[in-house]
């Protein structure tokens, strides 16, 4: 049964040095994953595979399911399954680090397929509204109880806002996916923040993908309420600096422990592990200790409509919109914030929480 206790992460592309998009992931390397993270204060995560062409998303869904059922402490661990793209922009910038040749419109025979590889965990697809002619496939999506998310897009306020009418309620790694240099007020940052009362924006909190100044912005403009933070993991993240792949990617993590291209042109996912994205809202965003559990602990949760019975929560009425399956009830959680200079695994206990859980 899942163990609700912890951090729950909405977007892992892999972790402790292994990478979920390669084809020769084993059961073994899944386990150590999980290891890691169950290590790290993570109670739940949804592993996520991002763009490529059809065939190949469908191959790496399939073997992720397959090793996961083999698994006891991976079934417990990864509850779901998000799938990022390939229905993106394909537009430089906006696309980000996805592959422009595996880039296409939505279409709703093609997500039936990821959907069938994904053996029935697939609970959030991340698209762009401006790739699904008609809103098709966001509303057979919605229509099935999946989680349609925003993401890699420069969709119109027109676009968002039909999107949305149509099932759309989340907003991947908003911030990022999007070129350097936008039009300083009509860009999709702030058409997003515009319609945060509808949707629930996802943030990265490593600093380098959104400024900490601005994320203090953007939390407070749509609300603690509706925010989620993610890691956006790749396998990077809980090693440290060094060398690494993520797909066809090569990739590069320095000292600040940022995941770029070796140029150095771009972000490549994030190397952050959850108890280093947690300190930094405490000390670099200035959240209290429990609005960055509510972030990191609840709030995922709340909208994937897993149970927690924290007396927050109960007082919120979370967990009465269900997404997937019934999960355990959370109890109360104690975020755990780790020292300054590490990679983010040994933390000092911060006051403030409810409980006497460590995470």
């Amino acid at each position: 049964m899942h163990n609700s206790r912890g951090y729950f992460d909405l977007q892992v592309n892999g972790y402790f040095g292994i990478d979920f998009h390669s084809d020769d992931l084993t059961g073994e390397q899944l386990h150590e994953v999980c290891t890691a993270m169950q290590r790290d204060g993570v109670a739940g995560f949804l592993a996520t595979i991002t763009t490529e062409h059809s065939p190949v998303m469908e191959h790496r869904l399939r073997r992720l399911v397959d090793l996961r059922e083999a698994d006891p402490l991976a079934k417990q661990l990864i509850p779901a399954l998000h799938i990022e793209g390939p229905f993106i922009s394909p537009v430089d910038g906006y696309r980000g680090a996805h592959p422009r040749d595996a880039v296409r419109p939505a279409d709703v025979d093609s997500m039936k397929r990821l959907l069938d590889a994904a053996g029935g965990l697939a609970r959030v697809v991340t698209l762009a509204p401006e790739n699904d002619p008609r809103m098709a496939t966001t509303r057979f999506l919605a229509g099935q109880g999946i989680c349609v998310s925003a993401g890699h897009t420069n969709a119109s306020l027109e676009e968002l806002t039909a999107a949305i009418d149509a099932g759309l309620s989340m907003f991947t790694h908003l911030g990022n996916g999007c070129p350097m240099h936008m039009h300083r007020h009509d860009n999709i940052i702030q058409r997003a923040l515009s319609l945060s009362d509808r949707i629930h924006p996802m943030f990265i909190a490593d600093g380098a993908h959104v400024a900490f100044p601005a994320l203090g912005n953007y939390l407070r403009t749509a609300g603690i309420d509706r925010c989620i933070v993610v890691t956006d993991a790749v396998a990077p993240a809980g090693r440290g600096p060094g060398r690494f792949r993520l797909g066809r990617w090569d990739l590069v993590v320095g000292e600040d422990l940022v995941a770029r291209a070796p140029d150095g042109s771009h972000l490549i996912g994030s190397a952050v592990a959850m108890p280093r994205a947690v300190q930094n809202l405490v000390e670099h965003v200035g959240l209290t200790v429990a609005e960055a559990e509510q972030l990191t602990v609840h709030n995922p949760r709340m909208v994937m409509g897993y149970e927690c019975e924290c007396s927050a929560c109960r007082d919120r009425g979370v967990g009465t919109q269900r997404v997937g399956h019934p999960r355990e009830n959370a109890g109360a959680v104690e975020v755990s914030i780790p020292s300054r200079g590490g990679n983010g695994h040994a933390g000092r206990k911060m006051p403030g929480s409810s409980s006497e859980v460590g995470v």
